[in-house]
């Protein structure tokens, strides 16, 4: 059954479609009250406030080792004119945490007295009332008040609450969450082996992701079985949802204005559309209603555009049920390391890696698709440009929030240049070795990367820029675009760059004249890389133009994306490295050894981060590694070749 398509026809900024949903669910800390033990009620929110039933500690007791005195029976007593007190009736010898004896105020330490017989000891200094002795009390005194209503419960409360007898604590019961996927191509991970998987299936992940967030933030999350493409059969699968004992309800994946997207369709048979469609990019196709008195979310299916939408309209709802406040994320003054254009009309949330380049936090955007869970696992921090905007300059400064602790981005080495998957097999070698150290690669191409060196919004770049006149690799390219910025030269790897085929060969090609060839579809990199000057020169030496071949000007950013291509039959060969023809098991066709190399400015080259960086590549474990790659020579590694 299909519907006719679903037209936004008044999407909503998105501080707007919020308030409408704040102001239609107005319930601040709604949620009833439950009793559980004190272990259980770390990270819940108190839902009344909480008074101490005894004292702690509930009598006096003493806080060293030592004896109990009357410390008025020792005043006077000097080095000169010491004292000398009788045990049992004057001093008692007890323990920390002991008792104090009636008639007693004070604690002498062990070490501060002298045994004179058996039943005497001689002190040289007075005792002052209370000294040494924890006081009934102390600490916590009945009846006070621990903590107060929508306080959140730490693992330090604990100790707090049994010390003060509260052994039933009264939080807030968590609010309860149906999550629906939605889509006839979806599989359960659960239940389907990597290998099984068919073309056209998709293993469900938003459910579990959107599950952990939920409870991240003091709610429950309660996952659905997958449902079917039906519009009768969703519609019956929320009504059941909202008669049930679930506080809301959230279908994902057809919230979008597709002719099979049925979550609006859905929604206005069983209640009241608030808002369909925010301008924000992603999570732009949300839903947000209302069902007998309950919030309802059509949440988009794509992964990043699920996860913005639950974070900026789901869990603030929660927080609100719960009485919590909705903290924003520390945000940093970043400055981008490339100019960023942008949707005029929609606030984007820009998914960036950071690192922190001398005395700025520089930041590099990642993919934008909505559908790319990467790139958000991957991202450092997000920077919002406003929908009033077209972009953000690579001169203009302006603000992230994190994802990650800044002291994390302060450990973060920034590598920007030519793709290599050895940087990958660096990156866990650098975090194996200091857990603190990160690797950023952002691939843009050495000719990108040496830009970025120009500006110094990274820490080193990655480059096989050949001189086509001498044979040389970065040398004059250095020299030319950056005579002003004083670097090293340093080798990671030699390695086989080639064409890259299906498995087979099945199209008979022999080298890179053949990508001339009618019945052949080419897999490019983007302008600037070294693999793309390279073959520009390969083309020249045998008088080929970019004209004759089919798919020049379709680009890739990485090897392994050029590789896929081929794997997918996207194309039928593709230049890029022999490790990425390995790792997808295709064919390979060699046609260079080419060098790559790292340029490293000579601000941070003698850098605690660069030297570990360093010291990382040139071990026999790293060389290894990445020889096992395939394709690679670890014969120069670690050389300062400029």
């Amino acid at each position: 059954m299909t519907t006719k398509r679903n037209v936004y026809l008044k999407m909503k900024p998105l501080e707007e479609a919020r308030q409408i949903l704040f102001d239609h669910f107005p319930g601040t800390g709604s949620m009833a009250a439950e009793h559980v033990s004190p272990p259980e009620s770390v990270g819940r929110i108190l839902a009344e406030p909480v008074t101490a039933a005894v004292s702690s500690p509930n009598f006096h007791a003493a806080a060293m080792d030592g004896v109990a005195v009357a410390a008025e029976a020792t005043f006077g007593a000097s080095e000169s004119r010491p004292k000398e007190l009788a045990v049992g009736t004057q001093a008692r010898f007890l323990n920390t945490g002991h008792v104090m004896p009636e008639g007693t105020n004070a604690v002498i330490m062990i070490e501060n007295i002298q045994t004179v017989g058996e039943d005497r000891i001689r002190i040289e200094a007075p005792a002052f009332p209370w000294q040494h002795v924890r006081k009934m009390g102390e600490d916590i005194v009945a009846t006070e008040l621990l903590y107060p209503r929508g306080h959140r419960v730490s693992p330090y409360c604990v100790g707090a609450l049994i010390s003060g007898g509260i052994y039933r604590v009264p939080v807030r019961r968590k609010p309860r969450i149906l999550i629906i996927p939605t889509g006839s191509e979806l599989v359960d991970w659960r239940a389907t082996a990597p290998e099984d998987l068919k073309p056209g299936q998709v293993l469900e992940t938003n459910a579990t992701v959107l599950a952990k967030m939920i409870e991240a933030c003091g709610g429950e999350a309660v996952r659905h079985d997958r449902v079917m493409d039906d519009l009768d059969l969703i519609r019956q699968t929320v009504a059941e949802a909202v008669a049930g004992d679930v506080d809301m309800v959230m279908t994902i994946g057809g919230s979008s204005a597709g002719s099979e997207d049925y979550s609006l369709p859905v929604l206005q048979s069983l209640g009241q559309m608030l808002v369909h469609g925010v301008t924000i990019m992603p999570g732009k196709p949300v839903i947000l209603g209302d069902i007998d008195g309950k919030p309802f979310f059509g949440i988009p299916g794509y992964p990043v555009s699920a996860i913005i939408a639950l974070e900026q309209f789901v869990q603030p709802l929660i927080k609100r049920m719960l009485g919590v406040a909705d903290a924003p994320r520390r945000t940093v003054p970043v400055v981008p390391t490339r100019k960023i254009a942008s949707r005029l009309g929609v606030e984007e949330f820009l998914r960036v890696k950071l690192g922190q380049v001398g005395d700025r936090i520089v930041a590099t955007p990642l993919p934008r698709g909505a559908g790319m869970i990467t790139s958000i696992t991957e991202a450092d921090g997000i920077i919002r440009i406003p929908r009033q905007a077209e972009g953000i300059k690579d001169s203009d400064p302006v603000h992230a929030e994190l994802l990650r602790p800044l002291s994390a981005i302060e450990h973060t080495i920034v590598i920007v240049g030519s793709h290599d998957n050895t940087l990958d097999v660096l990156a866990d070698h650098l975090r194996a070795g200091d857990g603190a150290l990160t690797l950023s690669s952002s691939h843009v191409g050495s000719m990108g990367g040496l830009m970025a060196v120009k500006r110094g919004v990274c820490h080193l770049a990655g480059a096989h820029l050949l001189d086509t006149e001498t044979g040389e690799y970065n040398l004059s390219y250095v020299k030319r675009y950056l005579p002003d910025t004083p670097v090293r030269i340093v080798n990671l790897v030699m390695r086989a760059q080639g064409l890259i085929i299906p498995r087979g060969n099945p199209k008979g090609i022999k080298g890179i004249e053949d990508l001339g060839r009618d019945d052949i579809v080419f897999m490019n990199r983007q302008g600037g890389s070294g693999t793309r000057i390279l073959l520009d020169y390969r083309l020249g030496q045998i008088g080929l133009s970019p004209e004759q071949i089919n798919g020049y000007t379709s680009e890739e950013f990485t090897h392994m994306n050029v590789a896929v291509a081929v794997l997918s039959g996207t194309a039928d060969a593709g230049l890029g490295i022999f490790a990425a023809a390995k790792a997808l098991d295709l064919d390979f066709i060699p046609v260079v050894t080419e060098q790559y190399d790292l340029i490293i400015p000579e601000a941070h080259f003698e850098s605690p981060n660069i030297q570990v960086l360093l010291e990382t590549i040139a071990t026999d474990g790293f060389k290894r590694r990445v020889e096992a790659l395939g394709g690679y020579s670890t014969s120069k590694t670690g050389t300062v070749v400029g």
